[in-house]
């Protein structure tokens, strides 16, 4: 399949990866668009990975206020250097996420920020649920595992999808930016008020 310049600006548009890259994904892949697309997820999932262990110490505190006053959202999102913190493509980023944390209400930016207690209680929750709909012994681990993986996904941050794209996770969205903007980013911390709460 001829690989034509329009085809290369289209992934470019919708991935924000570099030409040469749309190019070789494009190459690599036979013209399949969304073959392409998962290529370049690939590699800058590969990107990503090789740059978890740098240090952010520079970065942004972004606020989001929800028309109507009543609810608002900061956010703290890191880099390794002012000059990207400084970037549309970061800043976009930022608001994106405080946007993400005021529709979805996370309890955390990871798994790791969940209280254990909760978790117990969540497993305890879904086991007695298990065995009341009679499911057999040998698997309720199988199922309160499931059920423990879905809950996650509601409400850790990073494994929520992004509203603006339901095919994206958080992660996803965020390993793209780090393989864009070629620095380690990391979301912080946040925090969500409503009124009245």
């Amino acid at each position: 399949m001829e690989i034509t310049a329009q085809i290369v600006k289209e992934l470019r548009e919708k991935t924000g990866a570099g030409m040469m890259d749309c190019k070789k994904a494009l190459t690599e892949t036979d013209g399949d668009f969304d073959k392409a697309i998962n290529y370049l997820r690939e590699k800058g999932i590969a990107k990503a990975a090789s740059k978890a262990g740098r240090s952010t110490k520079e970065g942004i505190i972004v606020s989001y206020i929800h028309p109507g006053d009543k609810l608002g959202v900061m956010v703290e999102i890191n880099c390794e250097t002012d000059f990207v913190a400084r970037t549309d493509d970061f800043r976009q980023f930022a608001k994106d996420i405080a946007m993400q944390i005021a529709a979805t209400s996370p309890l955390a930016v990871s798994r790791d920020g969940i209280d254990a207690q909760v978790v117990e209680q969540e497993k305890q929750i879904y086991r007695q649920q298990t065995i009341n709909e009679g499911k057999p012994e040998k698997i309720l681990d199988k199922i309160v595992s499931g059920k423990l993986d879905k809950y996650y996904s509601e409400v850790c941050l990073m494994e929520q999808a992004f509203v603006k794209d339901s095919e994206k996770t958080i992660t996803d969205l965020l390993n793209g930016v780090i393989a864009k903007l070629g620095e380690n980013i990391s979301i912080k911390r946040f925090v969500r008020f409503r009124l009245g709460e």
